[in-house]
């Protein structure tokens, strides 16, 4: 296989999202065909270290501050270490170069759910350039691969859907008692849905359980989740965390009486897979790539439906053999998601492209 540099600057000491998949992924690939570009400090021998500010963290200026190293360093680190691809678990590579990208694609969320942002321009103006100049487009799913022949054009024989992974040294079935509580994992954004679930739990009348939020405050959208909360009287009913290590996920993950994850839209969602490898039961939208990550398991909802989403829950809290059932299912299915598979998949389509 040829020689690959990959983009690790998404790689940070508190990984989410698309961190974490950067990271797994980095570490599943041939050691001896690639080189890793990572922020000092979370790197290992053999890596090249990047500035510390290019991680997300720091808002839009990261971002510019990314895109400019991207441009002007990539194309000269790749000439020094006389590598054939830069591989990036996103979709950012260098433009107008002679730079062979492969990049991975997760969503179109501002596309499908548009606002006046930055991400909005972002996928409007610099993603179809990477689009049409990458050699290889990944996908994580088989939505994701429709998705940007909808929204983008993308040549078919261009996408490549690949099934992702998560760690299951980390997520897995311990013993736990199963306590009252909902766990919901994730940003705050519209598109997340959380009103609707806000509004389901009260539906349900479910006073003696608790929604627990995992997932950093945002000023844009926490006041008005918090507005709805105090309107229902639901205080005493919800806990807010902001981001936590993968231990006390884990412990969450195998305490709660299920994850929710009833988002208008997911590219992917590894949260349900982490539940999955738990054995923990999951309400997930019955819309995007969670149908694909679910199978027959869990219960899937329509996620415009208030109604639907409480009746789930209720359903979920009266199964007295959920736990059980999914204690058999749930981490069989997940074993089907593993990183060196992906890593395997990854490098047979490099290898036809040689």
């Amino acid at each position: 296989m040829s020689s690959i540099v990959f983009n690790g600057s998404y790689i940070t000491q508190k990984n989410t999202g698309i961190g974490v998949v950067s990271r797994d992924l980095a570490n599943s690939m041939s050691v001896e065909k690639i080189t890793t570009l990572i922020p000092q400090g979370v790197g290992m021998v053999g890596d090249i270290y990047i500035p510390n500010n290019l991680s997300p963290g720091n808002g839009f200026v990261s971002h510019f501050r990314r895109l400019y190293w991207l441009q002007k360093s990539v194309p000269k680190i790749m000439k020094k270490l006389n590598s054939k691809y830069f591989f990036s678990p996103l979709l950012e590579a260098p433009l107008f170069t002679n730079v062979k990208s492969i990049v991975l694609a997760h969503d179109l969320i501002p596309l499908r759910y548009p606002s006046l942002s930055f991400l909005t321009l972002y996928h409007l103006i610099y993603i179809p350039l990477i689009l049409k100049q990458s050699h290889v487009v990944l996908c994580n799913s088989i939505s994701t691969a429709n998705d940007l022949s909808l929204f983008y054009k993308v040549p078919k024989k261009k996408l490549f859907p690949i099934k992702l992974g998560f760690n299951n040294k980390q997520y897995y079935p311990i013993k736990k008692n199963r306590k009252k509580f909902f766990l919901i994992i994730g940003r705050h954004n519209p598109h997340k849905n959380l009103k609707r679930v806000i509004k389901a739990f009260s539906l349900a009348k479910l006073y003696d359980y608790k929604i627990v939020f995992v997932g950093s405050f945002d000023r844009r959208y926490t006041p008005g989740l918090l507005k709805l909360i105090n309107k229902l009287n639901l205080q005493s009913c919800c806990e807010w965390k902001g981001w936590i290590d993968d231990n006390e996920k884990l412990s969450l993950l195998n305490e709660c009486q299920g994850l929710i994850i009833a988002s208008l839209w997911e590219g992917f969602g590894l949260p349900a897979l982490e539940a999955m490898a738990c054995g923990t039961p999951v309400i997930a939208s019955n819309r995007g790539a969670l149908p694909e990550v679910m199978g027959d398991y869990g219960y899937l909802i329509n996620p415009l439906s208030i109604e639907s989403i409480a009746s789930a829950m209720n359903v979920l809290i009266h199964d007295k053999n959920i736990f059980e059932e999914c204690l058999n299912q749930g981490p069989q299915r997940a074993a089907s998601f593993n990183w060196f598979d992906t890593a395997r998949e990854i490098e047979k389509i490099i290898q036809e492209m040689d």
